[in-house]
C-alpha cells in the first residue's frame, strides 16, 4: 500500500497480523498505530454518532482517535505493540460501512 508515512527503524522481522480479515505483515515489536500508518491504513475507526473517519492523532494515548478492536476488546493502537497473531478489527461508526 502507498503511505505518506514510512518506517525509520532498521529492518525488523515481519510477523502476520489480521486486520478486518486481511493478513498484513508488520514489524514485530513496533508501535501498532505507527506500523498500520506506514502500511497505508488511513482510517482506524468511525465515530459512534456520525461515523466520521478517525485515525491516530496524538500517538501518546491521550486522544483515543486510534481505537481499534483487538481480539474483540477495544484498545488504543498507539499504546499497543505488534506481535504475531494479532486479530484487529476497525470499529464501525453508526451507519458508516467504511469506518
Amino acid at each position: 500500500m502507498n503511505s505518506a508515512f514510512r518506517d525509520l527503524t532498521p529492518a525488523q522481522q515481519l510477523v502476520p497480523v489480521t486486520l478486518d480479515g486481511d493478513e498484513l505483515m508488520l514489524p514485530d515489536g513496533a508501535n501498532l498505530a505507527a506500523a498500520l500508518l506506514a502500511y497505508g491504513v488511513g482510517v482506524f475507526r468511525g465515530t459512534p454518532v456520525s461515523g466520521a473517519p478517525r485515525a491516530p492523532y496524538c500517538m501518546m494515548g491521550a486522544c483515543f482517535d486510534c481505537l481499534i478492536e483487538l481480539h474483540g476488546v477495544t484498545r488504543q493502537a498507539c499504546m499497543t505493540q505488534v506481535q504475531a497473531g494479532l486479530v484487529i478489527t476497525k470499529p464501525k461508526g453508526r451507519d458508516h460501512a467504511d469506518g
